[in-house]
């Protein structure tokens, strides 16, 4: 569904240089945007020895209706867009970063796309940041097993009363990471616009920095 490079890379791309970046960040834009809404979110992180890699859904959305409708609702666009995802790790990890050089970042829509991406086929990655979303579908859907996101850092970051992502899922999604072992850092802010806030900039620019001190030269 997305355009992309001959190396199954996106064609958008920025930050530090892919040979000196010690992680890269999956940037999944939201309904009705594309990659440069979240290049200029990103301009509001502080520095990190990051590059950002951002795929754009077709038509600018990953799934035609309201992520709380039931899942055949949003069939067959859903699989395709989590396919997706799955192919741009692959590519991601044929360039020099496995999961666990990757954090996946999405805002809205590209949010709960992976939300429910980490949720139903959980993985070790570096770190995760979701801002304002949640998974998909009307109903809770169960922990993975285990403990597969063990050690991940993940900031997640919403409004109480952000018109198109009830605060309610925001925290089920971050119960459900907390229970697959992931270390969640959740923040739900006054609020009814649906943005993202400085301190969510602030926090995944935290996680960042800590995540590549840590995952060290590639």
């Amino acid at each position: 569904m997305s355009t992309q490079r001959r190396d199954g890379l996106p064609v958008t791309q920025w930050g530090v240089d892919a040979g000196d970046a010690a992680l890269a960040v999956l940037a999944v834009h939201g309904r009705a945007q594309g990659p440069s809404f979240l290049r200029e979110t990103a301009r509001r992180f502080g520095a990190a020895p990051v590059r950002f890699y951002a795929p754009e859904a077709e038509g600018n959305t990953w799934y035609p209706r309201p992520f709380l409708e039931p899942l055949a609702s949003n069939q067959p666009d859903l699989d395709e867009s989590l396919a997706t995802v799955d192919g741009y790790l692959a590519a991601l990890a044929g360039a020099g970063f496995p999961p666990e050089r990757v954090v996946p970042w999405g805002f809205s829509q590209g949010a709960c796309l992976l939300a429910h991406h980490v949720l139903t086929a959980p993985r070790r990655f570096a770190g995760l940041v979701l801002c304002t979303g949640g998974h998909v579908g009307p109903d809770p859907l169960p922990p993975p097993a285990g403990t597969p996101l063990r050690g991940v850092p993940a900031v997640v970051r919403s409004v109480e009363d952000d018109p198109w992502v009830p605060s309610h899922r925001v925290r089920e999604t971050a119960e459900l990471l907390r229970r697959a072992g992931a270390d969640v850092d959740l923040r739900i802010d006054p609020g009814t616009e649906h943005v993202i806030t400085d301190e969510a900039c602030a926090a995944a620019t935290r996680l960042l920095v800590a995540t590549a001190a840590r995952a060290g030269p590639r």
